[in-house]
């Protein structure tokens, strides 16, 4: 460890190493393998870098992507060390130099896409040369059920069967448990030791807000919090990429796109400028960001509700990698929740994969549903079974929510979703149970029913903020055709039937209306309802 130590401090400048670094470092440079779980910002790379430099032969790095790989072969260049990239890129006579090079030993690391690394003339390259370990980086894109899931990846086990004696690490900062067994699985990596660092990142607080104006509440927080500082702004489409991004300038901040859309060229453009200027947001899809190490991003927004906590947690560990203090920030309402079950539904994947989806996405909105710690949850989640107080830096702990009892109310919205056929979605819901005469309602004669307005006492913003939280809790869950319909599910029947009490977040019980009227209207009806609500189950 002596000259791992050296190594840090004279080609890297670092002091010291970081958790489980040398622990790493020493078990790859002795030649065995392994499985390395560390946390964003935790430095994975210098786990098979300074290997690189102290075993004889190159290092073969797999890298899923162009520029992930072109920041690191860049960055590694600036210190001395000898690297290269070989990818799509390239031109023929660029890509030939390379291997050239490699034949002849000029290189400490080479980073390598997973489809030329797998072509049979450069695995016979690869054969003639010493090698001094793979790295397969961004491992979870191994797993179909990863939020990044790379076909090719699922192939590098050949890399075991080639070359035996080669040690291979394998790292990601982001692995639920399935994902973890996965890896292992497809990697061959059955005798490999596995790493586990914390994945806690206490300098990141955590917040999540209902919906609205998604871009004025944008605007305000980092108005508030950030103003002349970086960040990135997550997108669910490219369209809202470009929107948000014109907006962003037409307010006067420094903002520029990316999204797998744009020209490649002006994607780097965009990055550059992003990386090496100051106060630059970066309005992106999930598309930017992996490997990018940008010490100073002072926040992470999401106007649009992640698919998984994975790739939440990835996400939001762009921010703050100094150390210093950063914010996370979502805003997100009743028609991201939709949408994703839309897609869901309409995918043309397995149905096993659909599953483990929706399995997903619930566990990401009970994190934004969460009325206890988000750190502890999301740890909790990613495997980390922390005994660990209250973070004190997430919203839920600084300001801490107030639940109420919503079990009349959740009765009314499922006896709504009943009566009306389990055909329609929460806009129409909502406008029956507030006595909305919409042509729609009169259309379809629910003005007659016994749940018209008889939700009159709760907003429709509250309303939404209900219908979020039921399908949250798996009280309500989505048709199979995309439309948007909510449908009853087996857990409904103990609500219907008032077998079980629910509770909802306080931030829905402060625009129910506890005055006068609320008490005229629904406690005077609860017997009535409670009624009518048995009934729909029996």
């Amino acid at each position: 460890m002596s000259k791992a130590l050296t190594t840090l401090k004279k080609i890297f400048g670092y002091p010291a190493f970081r958790g489980q670094q040398a622990e790493v470092i020493d078990h790859v440079v002795a030649g065995d393998d392994c499985l390395v779980l560390m946390p964003t910002g935790g430095g994975k790379s210098l786990c098979y870098q300074i290997p690189a430099l102290l075993r004889p032969g190159v290092a073969i790095v797999v890298s899923p992507l162009i520029a992930l790989m072109q920041n690191q072969v860049n960055g590694l260049k600036q210190i001395g060390v000898r690297a290269a990239a070989l990818n799509s890129s390239l031109s023929f006579e660029e890509a030939t130099l390379v291997e050239q090079n490699l034949l002849t030993q000029q290189y400490d690391l080479l980073y390598v896409a997973p489809e030329r690394l797998l072509m049979p003339r450069f695995l016979r390259v690869l054969a003639k040369i010493p090698i001094a370990l793979f790295a397969i980086d961004e491992a979870h894109c191994v797993s179909q059920w990863g939020h990044d899931f790379r076909p090719e990846y699922s192939q590098l086990f050949v890399l075991h069967q080639r070359f035996p004696h080669v040690p291979r690490i394998a790292l990601t900062a982001t692995a639920d448990l399935d994902t973890r067994q996965e890896i292992i699985e497809k990697l061959q990596l059955t005798n490999a030791k596995v790493f586990i660092d914390s994945f806690d990142r206490p300098n990141i607080r955590y917040q999540v807000i209902d919906k609205a104006n998604g871009r004025e509440q944008l605007l305000g927080f980092i108005h508030a919090q950030h103003a002349g500082e970086a960040g990135i702004v997550y997108c669910a489409s490219r369209k809202k990429v470009e929107e948000i991004t014109e907006w962003l300038v037409n307010q006067g901040m420094q903002a520029v796109a990316y999204h797998a859309g744009m020209e490649m060229q002006q994607r780097q453009l965009n990055q550059e400028k992003f990386l090496r200027e100051d106060g630059v947001i970066m309005v992106a899809t999930i598309a930017f960001g992996m490997g990018i190490d940008k010490p100073n991003v002072r926040f992470v927004a999401h106007l649009d509700l992640p698919k998984s906590i994975e790739g939440y947690y990835q996400e939001t560990g762009r921010a703050g990698r100094d150390g210093r203090m950063a914010n996370a920030w979502m805003a997100y309402g009743l028609n991201d929740v939709i949408q994703h079950w839309r897609m869901i539904e309409q995918s043309q994947t397995q149905f096993k994969f659909k599953q483990v989806s929706i399995k997903k996405l619930e566990a990401m909105l009970l994190l934004c549903e969460s009325t206890t710690c988000r750190r502890i949850q999301m740890l909790r989640y990613l495997g980390e079974n922390t005994e660990t107080e209250p973070c004190g830096n997430c919203d839920i702990c600084l300001q801490p929510p107030q639940v109420w009892d919503a079990t009349i109310e959740v009765q009314k919205a499922l006896s709504c979703v009943y009566r009306t056929g389990q055909m329609f979605g929460a806009g129409h819901l909502i406008d029956v149970l507030r006595g909305n005469l919409t042509a729609r309602v009169k259309e379809w004669q629910h003005d007659r029913l016994s749940t018209f307005a008889i939700g009159q006492d709760l907003s429709e913003k509250a309303w939404r903020s209900v219908f979020r939280q039921l399908i949250a809790f798996g009280l309500v869950t989505t048709d199979g055709e995309g439309r948007g319909t909510l449908l009853l599910t087996e857990a409904s029947r103990a609500a219907l039937k008032g077998q079980r009490t629910v509770y909802l977040r306080e931030h829905t019980a402060l625009l129910f209306q506890r005055a006068a009227s609320h008490s005229a209207v629904s406690l005077s009806n609860s017997d009535k309802f409670t009624h009518q609500a048995i009934n729909c189950v029996n």
